[in-house]
């Protein structure tokens, strides 16, 4: 792949989850930067939390300037604490962090979480327990920035030694170290898990499905 090449990419909108912090290394800005890149490379949107500060504000920043769609979802009671300045792209206020989730799931294709905390770990998981009730049959992968979701994810293998995940649900979550890496492992991601119910008996269905080719 030669820098600057466009990619034709099976996704046409990018959830990233990640936090209004950068973390006490350089490397966790490079990587939201380096998954900026490749959103730009690949045309595709993104779709993030809104918040102007952190690794949120790299990565949307990046994204706008390569000339991707932003869609930044955040609820009104984190605005001041959020967003500094003039905002990026769109900006669409939501009532609360359950809405914000919905709004964020319903936009796009597939779900990328960058290094983050309480938050952008919350919203992964729900979007990997929605995966595995059927709600959705979107790729879910953790950008794995210098292993620092190599516990997480050997909880995940722990919980398939003890019988808590079932190990075709433990394929859900995708992982790479690299963005470029993750993206390709994402584009080639087909779900093989038994679903706990039919997608279409969610009352949730509208949310919707990546794209088929």
């Amino acid at each position: 792949m030669e820098d600057g090449q466009i990619i034709r990419s099976k996704f046409r909108r990018v959830c990233v989850f990640c936090g209004s912090n950068s973390g006490h290394r350089q490397v966790f800005g490079d990587a939201a930067l380096e998954l900026g890149d490749e959103l730009v490379k690949r045309k595709m949107d993104l779709v993030y939390g809104g918040g102007s500060f952190g690794l949120m504000g790299l990565i949307s920043q990046k994204a706008f300037d390569g000339g991707c769609h932003v869609l930044g979802v955040i609820p009104k009671a984190l605005m001041p604490l959020e967003i500094s300045g003039q905002t990026v792209g769109e900006v669409r206020t939501v009532l609360d962090m359950h809405e914000r989730k919905a709004v964020m799931a319903r936009e796009a294709d597939a779900f990328i979480a960058l290094p983050g905390g309480y938050g952008t770990m919350e919203e992964t998981m729900e979007m990997i327990t929605w995966s595995q009730l059927g709600i959705h049959k979107k790729p879910v992968g953790l950008l794995n920035v210098e292993g620092y979701y190599d516990s997480l994810l050997a909880l995940f293998d722990n919980g398939v030694k003890e019988g808590f995940i079932k190990p075709g649900a433990r394929d859900i979550v995708l992982s790479a170290p690299t963005a470029k890496e993750l993206m390709i492992k994402m584009e080639q991601y087909t779900p093989s898990h038994e679903h706990v119910a039919p997608h279409e008996s969610w009352q949730m269905h509208k949310l919707g499905d990546c794209p088929q080719q």
